[in-house]
């Protein structure tokens, strides 16, 4: 449980291109976040993206939210620019992240002499030409300008892991101006004993099979095409072995979410492979507890929520041996190497077969990262 705290109406301004409402492990962390400091006694206002049937301003648990209309988020560092400005005289911390705010936050801390913190969730830089399935020049575009944004001297930088710290100091941040600060998870929330694996067991007719879980965006860096090439080579050591497969974002990944469909027919696994629509957070967690066996294929992870919520719900993961992956994972497991078929395959058979590692719980507190977040804004500020 997060104690409330007392303050001194310290002002922290959060340039953020999206929030919540908008789903996604960074909208969970500064809707957290800031929803937490308002209750510690902090005053805080988000700027960010105006979406779909969203009020222009609004106060939500505490947290002055004012969102700037925009066609997309590559406009909000243009469309923001002078509303920032306006907006950040009055504060006394600039907080951002990657990508599109990080400009105008940072222009509006020089222009007023505010510190400037900004989270990085996961480096990018020479990822864009393979896992973003952007064109070569619109990711050479996009590879460019986040180098930009690493020549920008914030005061602060704040990494979701290690593995994002170690990513920052090899494109030379400066180390000590990066703190590690992991994001929270509610380990409660995922408790096993709040969800029902059964009730998908049956809804799906598959009391009996061998279920193996994935689920997330269909980017290329979620690695779901080698789980699918996986699966004729886990039918053929475990015939009654059926993937459930739930693709969230279908419309922003139109073309990715195509390629996987069309790669269902091609491999000829209809008949192993069951796609599901999204989710609610709760059927989720029913999905994971159906499961006999979890994989997160992923190529990159700066944090790695999804691992956290099955291991959470006590499933084996069979999970890339990658960035921050190995870094949060507890309980039972099997790292495998990324991108490879063959070893995703191995690593489910080894779960069919008992044949796993393990290791204690691990816990990543909401408690913990308001703390640390307190102690780097009054290294900035006098509180």
């Amino acid at each position: 449980m997060i104690r409330e705290q007392s303050t001194e109406n310290t002002k922290i301004l959060f340039i953020l291109e999206y929030y919540h409402p908008h789903k996604g492990g960074v909208e969970y962390l500064f809707k957290n976040l800031t929803h937490l400091l308002a209750k510690r006694g902090y005053m805080v206002t988000v700027l960010t993206m105006r979406l779909k049937k969203t009020k222009k301003k609004e106060v939500m648990d505490g947290v002055n939210v004012v969102r700037i209309k925009t066609i997309n988020r590559y406009l909000f560092s243009f469309l923001s620019f002078f509303k920032t400005i306006f907006i950040a005289r009055d504060y006394d911390i600039i907080h951002t992240t990657t990508f599109n705010a990080a400009f105008p936050a940072w222009i509006a801390s020089k222009f007023w002499r505010k510190p400037c913190v900004i989270t990085i969730h996961e480096v990018w830089i020479n990822k864009w030409f393979g896992l973003s399935g952007l064109s070569r020049l619109s990711a050479s575009i996009h590879n460019f300008l986040e180098k930009m944004i690493y020549l920008i001297p914030f005061d602060q930088y704040i990494a979701v892991s290690n593995s994002t710290a170690g990513d920052l100091k090899e494109i030379r941040v400066p180390g000590e101006k990066i703190a590690v600060i992991y994001n929270g998870f509610d380990n409660n929330f995922f408790a096993p004993e709040h969800f029902d694996g059964l009730k998908v067991r049956k809804q799906y007719g598959l009391e009996n099979a061998f279920i193996y879980f994935s689920w997330g965006r269909p980017g290329i860096s979620k690695g779901h095409e080698y789980l699918l090439k996986a699966v004729p080579l886990i039918t053929r050591k475990i015939p009654d072995a059926k993937l459930v497969l739930m693709l969230s974002d279908r419309n922003t990944y139109k073309k990715r979410y195509l390629y996987l469909t069309a790669l269902i027919q091609k491999l000829n696994i209809r008949d192993n492979v069951i796609l599901i629509e999204p989710l609610s957070h709760g059927d989720l967690g029913n999905h994971i507890k159906a499961a006999d066996c979890v994989v997160i294929p992923s190529l990159a992870e700066g944090f790695g929520f999804s691992v956290l919520e099955a291991c959470a719900i006590d499933k084996p993961l069979v999970a890339s041996d990658t960035t921050s992956i190995p870094e949060v994972i507890y309980g039972k497991y099997v790292l495998v190497e990324p991108g490879n078929p063959e070893a995703i395959a191995e690593g489910i058979c080894k779960v069919y077969q008992g044949d796993y590692q393990m290791s204690p719980l691990k816990i990543f507190s909401w408690e913990d990262n308001i703390r640390k977040h307190e102690e780097l804004y009054r290294k900035l500020v006098i509180i």
